[in-house]
């Protein structure tokens, strides 16, 4: 059990989303999977560099955490 909370938790860092779809969160996977699409083209549109990838670092650690906490 422990296992698979870890691995959706990994697997949710690199894809926010996908731990919670696979925890069975279908309506928070995809709000979770839009929102990061809308955070890459965003700052990818907006140039914003180094700013950009830290936001999305720190949203894909937030997604990983609760990916593993509602395992």
């Amino acid at each position: 059990m422990e296992w698979n909370a870890v691995v959706n938790g990994i697997i949710s860092f690199i894809i926010p989303g996908l731990g919670q779809g696979m925890n069975g969160y279908k309506n928070k996977a995809i709000i979770m999977i839009i929102i990061y699409v809308i955070l890459r083209i965003g700052f990818y549109l907006l140039g914003l560099g180094i700013i950009g990838y830290i936001i999305i670092g720190i949203y894909s650690l937030y997604a990983a955490y609760d990916a593993y906490k509602t395992y």
